[in-house]
């Protein structure tokens, strides 16, 4: 018998990682014949539940955020805070009673509920509901506060009650929690702090799905960009938001625009026969949303690099969703479009808890520039990617804040992209490679394999 199964989040149906993956999960749960149910705080373009309580923008959740994590500054006392987050707990507990019992729910998969933190009030009323229902749960963590912002450098949390939440909800210790994560290294961090053991899940993508190809609705995409047909598009594909390192990419396609490459590339021309020519410009292309920086100005010294180095940037987050769709009469792309025109993509992230992005390039069969966060170097690197490297060290940070590598080491990225852009026998080598080791390992028959032995039905 099919289960009723409720996948819980913040938002779901967009371009983010946990969306996207959730989007995976759904699909091969369906498969199996069970129903699944969305609950979040925003639904994007999916069909489900919204809470408001349950959102992560929301004013008092970002507060309760700010004031778990960074300082406690807008409450006058902890039991100030304290009184608050329980409030707010009480409300999110509300709308998920009637979740579950509106849909007769048999199971649950929260996502980050427990280990992020967003919205810490939800984590909470998630703990409540599952004692009161008895619900068995399989908490998806894919990545925890003690990796982000302050606490990834040591810092506490801002008071007792915060403390409090931390050590029982973040996440909580219960035998009807199943615990996974997506990386060894988080695996290893939660045994360490909370004593709680965890399978490691990896992402994964639908590498036998039909290719994305160019058709009827994406065909102007370059054109809407004010991009040529003979202009380079370098893709940043992810949230722009500071761990994902995008001044590299600024610094990548920088070292891309010395004068010796452009000649090297009008030289030999591209990969795929067009000319480079004196005018032919090298766009960085930035696809993802803004909305999630929690330093509010990241954007601003991102724009202000990007002009400081004379790099060409599109930021085309407001045109690019989990679908294509049209809006106010404008067409809005869907990320898997942006794939189709990129010639090479840049994922330079500081830290990922696994790497989404990384999957969608080595399905789209496009070469890729990274630096070697740590979890790409533990868990990744070992089934023998080629990719162009930008570092493994952060040798220091500009007036500005943003991240640098060596010189030399973007300069070596820089040579071995050109030998990618111009060379079409290398180039597709490389890519295929990457494809079948990334079907091998990170295909959908994997996760159904594992959604199968986690939910009793191999």
């Amino acid at each position: 018998m099919g289960k009723n199964i409720g996948i819980l989040h913040y938002q779901l149906g967009g371009t983010d990682g946990v969306s996207l993956e959730v989007e995976k999960w759904q699909s091969a749960l369906e498969e199996m014949g069970h129903a699944v149910h969305l609950c979040a705080g925003d639904l994007g373009h999916a069909a489900g539940t919204q809470f408001d309580s349950l959102y992560h923008h929301s004013p008092i959740a970002e507060k309760l955020y700010r004031n778990t994590f960074d300082a406690l500054e807008d409450y006058p006392t902890p039991a100030a805070y304290e009184a608050a987050l329980l409030a707010a707990a009480d409300a999110a507990e509300t709308d998920l009673r009637h979740f579950v019992e509106t849909h007769r729910i048999d199971a649950l998969l929260p996502q980050n509920v427990w280990s992020v933190a967003m919205n810490p009030a939800v984590a909470i009323a998630l703990a409540r509901v599952v004692r009161a229902y008895d619900l068995p749960t399989v908490a998806h963590h894919h990545d925890f506060y003690w990796e982000r912002g302050r606490q990834a450098r040591g810092v506490s949390l801002t008071c007792a009650p915060a403390l409090n939440l931390a050590d029982r909800y973040l996440p909580p210790r219960d035998p009807r929690i199943r615990h996974l994560v997506i990386n060894s290294l988080a695996q290893s961090d939660l045994r360490a702090r909370k004593g709680i053991e965890a399978t490691v899940v990896p992402n994964i993508f639908d590498f036998d799905a039909p290719p994305w190809t160019v058709d009827a609705f994406n065909r102007d995409f370059r054109q809407q960009l004010g991009l040529r047909e003979n202009d380079v598009l370098i893709l940043q594909a992810t949230r722009v938001v500071p761990r994902k390192g995008i001044e590299l990419a600024v610094d990548f396609v920088a070292a891309l625009n010395h004068p010796d490459r452009r000649a090297q590339l009008m030289a030999r021309g591209l990969y795929d026969g067009r000319p480079f020519t004196a005018d032919s410009r090298i766009v960085l292309v930035l696809a993802g949303y803004q909305r999630d920086d929690p330093t509010g100005d990241y954007v601003a010294r991102l724009r202000a690099k990007i002009a400081a180095a004379r790099v060409e940037a599109r930021f085309i987050g407001d045109r690019v969703a989990g679908k294509r769709a049209r809006r106010d009469g404008e067409k809005i792309y869907s990320l898997w479009d942006t794939y189709v025109f990129a010639d090479f993509v840049t994922y330079p992230s500081l830290w990922e808890g696994w790497g989404n992005q990384l999957l969608e390039a080595l399905r789209a069969s496009v070469p890729i520039a990274l630096f070697e966060y740590p979890v790409f170097a533990a868990d990744i690197a070992p089934r023998g990617f080629e990719v162009v490297s930008l570092g493994k060290n952060i040798i220091g940070r500009d007036a500005a804040g943003l991240a640098q590598v060596e010189p030399a080491v973007m300069a070596r990225a820089a040579d071995e992209a050109v030998a990618l852009l111009t060379d079409g026998a290398l180039r597709q080598s490389v890519v295929m490679r990457n494809f079948r080791l990334g079907r091998q390992h990170y295909s959908m028959d994997t996760l159904r394999r594992i959604v199968g032995s986690i939910f009793g039905e191999e």
